[in-house]
């Protein structure tokens, strides 16, 4: 039944030979690696325009969204550029980690994939809680249900990646290539109702201020309208991070999306923030209507084109999150393969996906979403410093490598290198000072607490520190398991216990198996109920095939505790032995029958898993109907 349903959702099994028969070419690629970014333009404009509004200015946003969307833009580039340095130099993958680890060292490695780590768990939840605004907009009447429907969302896009790839490739495809296409037709749209002059502004006044804001608060305003804005460049290091997923020629393919998802966030970024200005949209709290929301309407109306945007910016704000999938399970398992995190985040499932790492990265989204209500507005001050960390290191790290390689036009591209890390750095301190405490308050329970970019701020090093611990684990292990000359091993002495609750047929299989352990074989009988013992002893001296048996009261019903009692007492009287535990267990035939049954053979195990000496082994009777 299980293996059934694990079929139906997931497929069928992939040998490891279909490997290379999975990636992906450029045109399903791009929706796939580029959704992140793309997606960002349903709100990044909108952040700009926030920065101004919190402060009473919306007039002066409506003039400065333009200018700001442009210097993004051009940062954006410079990225880009230093990005695809990395994709040449680095084939295998793992973007910002592998290039600052081999050029820095490993602790601002690890400070960069902690960054990441950290962006792509806040990118599935900021993408699907902005997909899920993009519904209510469209449907207020399910603004209760935004947290539900946030988390079956990311339970839908989970699904998808772990049936595989190239099924992940197909099924974002579509709602990626949809968005692209709406949204710029309604900028060509827009712009023609503009040359014509037939615009009709959605809104006309703007929260203006008594006194306009000039000197210092004015640029103060415009840092924090920047840093709400630079949202629309994460995402954009996802194809570095990801560059095995294409097909051969992998580097060139990689460079190639990379360039084509920079020329289509630069046209449609630009556009939204020309219409927002155009049509003077306003973002509420909450963020119901969306910016997007009001273009859209005020480029259609509340015709059937303007619900088609509405559906294709929830869909690929929904499946933006795809990005992080891709990137966050191949990361971590990078991180695993250089025993930084668990092994089991480096295993490849069945269907040729890191389904560990893609189960951890929903479990941590989904719970932020319930966490901060689905609320962007409370996301979004946490978003974007990771990003602007690791853009940095991965920038200042491919400088220091060019200027050692020196190799043909390395003085052009690593001034590129340094002058957008110099650039990105000082970006990320504006994005973690301007967003500081910038997010609305969270309450848990009884307790409140405001939201902003200092939760990252000292999430990142707490995730370094564990990176640090877990690694110490693995040499610690490494080193307490490492031969280094043989050394023949002591000879193993063993006493075998069996733990019966009664005589049957399964316990005489047990015993005879554990009288081929040692010659000091002895079965445990715990007595709940003193009324069973003469039975079980007259029974016992008939059938117990000469194995003796030790009886002990437990007057509170209690089996754990006498059971590790006794196991200590027989450990101290023989210390050189091997003590080991043979838990009778029937195996039903149905597996609805398990549920019939007591399991405490289960909860013996895991008491005994800290005892040193103590082997414990199942001896299972299977059960025929």
């Amino acid at each position: 039944m299980f293996a059934f349903l694990k079929r139906l959702l997931f497929g069928r099994p992939l040998p490891t030979s279909r490997q290379k028969h999975e990636r992906l070419p450029k045109f399903l690629a791009l929706p796939v690696f580029a959704s992140d970014a793309l997606s960002s333009n349903a709100y990044a404009t909108e952040e700009i325009l926030l920065a101004f509004a919190l402060a009473g200015t919306g007039a002066v946003a409506w003039k400065m969204a333009l200018p700001i969307t442009i210097a993004i833009v051009a940062l954006l580039w410079i990225v880009v550029l230093s990005y695809r340095q990395t994709i040449f130099a680095y084939p295998q993958g793992g973007g910002s980690y592998i290039v600052t680890k081999e050029n820095l060292g490993i602790l601002p490695g690890l400070f960069a994939a902690a960054s990441l780590l950290t962006d792509y768990v806040l990118t599935v939840a900021v993408s699907i809680s902005s997909g899920v605004a993009a519904i209510v907009s469209a449907f207020p009447q399910l603004r209760e249900d935004s947290v539900a429907l946030a988390v079956l969302a990311v339970a839908v896009v989970a699904l998808g990646n772990l049936r595989g790839l190239r099924e992940s490739g197909a099924l974002f495809a579509v709602p990626t290539y949809s968005f692209v296409l709406s949204v710029g037709v309604m900028i060509i749209v827009g712009l023609t109702h503009v040359a014509t002059g037939t615009v009709h502004p959605v809104h006309t006044q703007f929260g203006e201020t008594v006194k306009p804001i000039t000197g210092v608060a004015f640029y103060f305003l415009v840092l924090r309208a920047f840093a709400g804005g630079c949202t629309a460049m994460t995402g954009t290091e996802a194809v570095a991070d990801g560059i095995p997923a294409f097909r051969p020629p992998e580097s060139k393919n990689a460079a190639a999306t990379l360039v084509i998802m920079a020329a289509i966030l630069g046209f449609l970024f630009v556009g939204v923030s020309v219409l927002a200005q155009t049509y003077q949209a306003v973002p509420y709290e909450g963020g119901v209507p969306s910016v997007m929301s009001q273009i859209a309407q005020g480029v259609f109306g509340r015709s059937t084109f303007y619900v088609i945007i509405q559906m294709a910016t929830a869909a690929i704000l929904i499946l933006a999150a795809n990005t992080a999938y891709q990137d966050y399970p191949r990361l971590s398992s990078i991180l695993a393969r250089d025993r930084f995190a668990p092994r089991q985040l480096a295993n490849v499932g069945d269907r040729l996906v890191f389904t560990n790492g893609i189960l951890a990265l929903s479990f941590f989204a989904a719970m932020l979403i319930v966490v901060f209500h689905a609320h962007t507005s409370a996301l979004i001050p946490l978003y974007a410093v990771g990003v602007f960390v690791s853009f940095t290191l991965s920038q200042w790290s491919m400088s220091i490598r060019l200027i050692k390689l020196k190799q043909p036009h390395w003085r052009l591209f690593s001034s590129i290198s340094r002058f957008g890390s110099v650039v990105t750095g000082i970006v990320a301190v504006v994005i973690g000072a301007m967003k500081l405490t910038a997010g609305p308050r969270v309450h848990l329970g009884p307790i409140s607490l405001p939201t902003g970019s200092y939760i990252v701020l000292m999430l990142i090093p707490i995730i370094v520190y564990i990176l640090m611990k877990i690694h110490q684990h693995y040499m610690d292990l490494g080193e307490q398991l490492r031969i280094t000359e043989f050394v023949e091993p002591a000879p193993v002495k063993s006493t075998a216990i069996v733990l019966t609750s009664g005589i049957h047929k399964g316990i005489l299989e047990t015993l005879e198996y554990a009288r081929t352990l040692s010659h000091d074989c002895r079965a445990l009988y715990i007595e709940t109920d003193p009324s069973e013992t003469p039975l079980i002893r007259d029974r016992w001296e008939k059938f117990g095939l000469g194995v003796p048996l030790v009886i002990l009261e437990s007057p509170y019903r209690s089996v754990i505790g006498p059971t590790l009692k006794y196991l200590e007492e027989a450990k101290k009287e023989r210390p050189d032995h091997i003590v080991t535990v043979v838990l009778p267990e029937f195996v039903p035939r149905k597996w609805w029958h398990k549920i019939l049954h007591n399991q405490s053979a289960i909860f013996l195990k895991l008491a005994l898993m800290s005892f040193e000496g103590i082997v414990v082994t199942n001896a299972r009777y299977y059960l025929r109907r």
